[in-house]
């Protein structure tokens, strides 16, 4: 999914020397997480994969900056689509006690946009002040 997006803009990021790639991973991309080393695995991919990238277009002059967002529990549809029952119930009390508003994803994307075009801020880690993860 993140190569095909990437793959898909960047003939035009290139040619235009300028662009922006903003993705979404997980707390479980900065930290491992006992019983979650598929998922957590993916995870970690998308810091390399965003990194490298960053990486190769300063070196290549093209000027893609790159922003990797690490939600902790924020309150999407993530919940409803949890098909493993035990798995889904302790996630469900993880975001009861401290979900917060996915507006607060959608600032920090704003954020980001809003920089100055020679400036990157690589990763955001975003969750609920209260949550320990």
């Amino acid at each position: 999914m993140y190569s095909n997006g990437v793959a898909a803009v960047l003939p035009t990021f290139i040619g235009q020397k300028a662009g922006h790639v903003l993705t979404t991973s997980s707390v479980a991309g900065l930290k491992a997480y006992p019983g979650g080393a598929v998922y957590g695995g993916t995870k970690w991919f998308v810091r390399d994969f965003m990194e490298v990238l960053r990486m190769e277009s300063a070196a290549e002059g093209t000027n893609i900056r790159t922003a990797t967002i690490y939600p902790a529990a924020i309150n999407t549809e993530l919940l409803g689509v949890i098909s493993d029952r035990d798995t889904a119930e302790g996630a469900q009390a993880v975001y009861d006690r401290y979900g917060i508003a996915p507006e607060r994803v959608a600032d920090v994307v704003a954020y980001a946009l809003d920089l100055p075009a020679d400036t990157t801020v690589d990763e955001f880690t975003i969750g609920p002040a209260a949550q320990p993860w």
